[in-house]
């Protein structure tokens, strides 16, 4: 473009670019992807849910040692190799007849809570607008026994801290 006045750009000028400082840096704003409500709400359903997530995954760890460690397995139900019944128990395998094996059913029901911490974990990464690095984390959170709850301390406060500091990024509608 050119100066109306004088026919020259401001840009090509030498002498007015050198008077010209340089625009100072825009500060980077934050924006969240949801409303206050929105995200607190979030935030207490992936709470709930790493911790039954952290407690299940000790059941399981648990389930693991006496199963593969000792070869014995949570019995409901049935009688004993002994002939003595048998209502909740540890036994060696194959030693309850007609009892329910409840190891399995332990694995099960973690895997579907686990599907479910996920889904509480990725639902607020996405309101909070994160880097995919802290959905890693959340997600690494249920696999690793104890982590979870440490993962949802330290996630819960960051958290807090973002809407406390960016007021201002929380949508409003």
């Amino acid at each position: 473009m050119s100066d109306s006045r004088t026919g020259d750009s401001p840009v090509t000028d030498p002498q007015i670019a050198d008077d010209i400082p340089p625009a100072p840096p825009r500060p980077k704003q934050r924006r969240f992807g949801g409303t206050a409500a929105q995200i607190q709400g979030s935030l207490t359903f992936y709470k709930v849910f790493a911790f039954i997530t952290g407690i299940m995954l000790l059941i399981l760890v648990a389930k693991m040692i006496m199963d593969y460690g000792f070869g014995y397995e949570l019995y409901a139900g049935g009688t004993t190799a002994e002939g003595a019944e048998n209502t909740l128990g540890f036994h060696p395998k194959d030693s309850v007849m007609d009892g329910t094996g409840i190891s399995y059913w332990i694995a099960v029901i973690h895997g579907w809570i686990y599907v479910i911490y996920i889904i509480a974990g990725f639902r607020l990464w996405y309101l909070m607008n994160w880097q995919v690095g802290r959905l890693v984390t959340i997600v690494l959170g249920g696999v690793v026994p104890f982590l979870s709850f440490v993962v949802e301390r330290k996630i819960a406060r960051e958290v807090r801290v973002d809407m406390e500091s960016n007021p201002e990024a929380v949508r409003r509608y």
